[in-house]
């Protein structure tokens, strides 16, 4: 049993710690990766890579400690999302483009404007599905929309998605309304 409030506790600070090192490491190998193998050492690439996977897993093992043990549900994922992005484009790229200016790094402070920018539609985006998810609207519309099966492209039109996909089989999770972006 533990002596310490584990909020309060130094582990809790070492979780953070450990998880945020090792989501970094994952995402810099894989950038590594990509690295060596245009510069022609496709094995070292793959070593960087392989890397890139284990650190993704310790990085999960020290988020699931953050969250009792599991990963929290979607809808609790999107509001902290939601949370997380309005930080980042409300103060964090703010303040950081204000302190680059300051520096006379004005090319990094328009690219911590412009980042922050995409951070707000982010969190419009995460904010947009959680209403979905609330009104029960993620796999269901007034209109007669196309939904496509993500899996065998089965295209279906009607104001909601079928529960089973008639061609492959696979659920509704598999279903999303048709994007023509062409």
């Amino acid at each position: 049993m533990p002596n310490v409030d584990f909020n309060e506790s130094k582990t809790k600070k070492n979780l953070e710690t450990a998880f945020a090192g090792e989501s970094q490491a994952s995402i810099k190998y894989g950038y590594y990766a990509k690295q060596a193998k245009k510069d022609g050492y496709v094995q070292i690439g793959d070593i960087f890579t392989e890397t890139s996977g284990n650190e993704a897993a310790h990085a999960k093992i020290w988020f699931k400690y953050l969250h009792g043990g599991t990963i929290p549900d979607t809808l609790t994922n999107l509001k902290d999302a939601a949370f997380g992005e309005n930080y980042e484009w409300t103060q964090m790229y703010a303040e950081f483009a204000e302190q680059a200016k300051e520096e006379g790094f004005d090319e990094i402070a328009a690219k911590f404007q412009l980042v922050g920018a995409i951070e707000k539609t982010h969190e419009a985006r995460y904010n947009k599905l959680v209403d979905r998810i609330d009104s029960g609207e993620v796999f269901k519309r007034g209109d007669a929309t196309v939904w496509q099966c993500t899996v065998c492209g089965h295209l279906h039109v009607g104001p909601e998605a079928p529960k089973v996909c008639p061609v492959c089989g696979h659920p509704q999770a598999y279903f999303e309304q048709q994007a023509v972006n062409y």
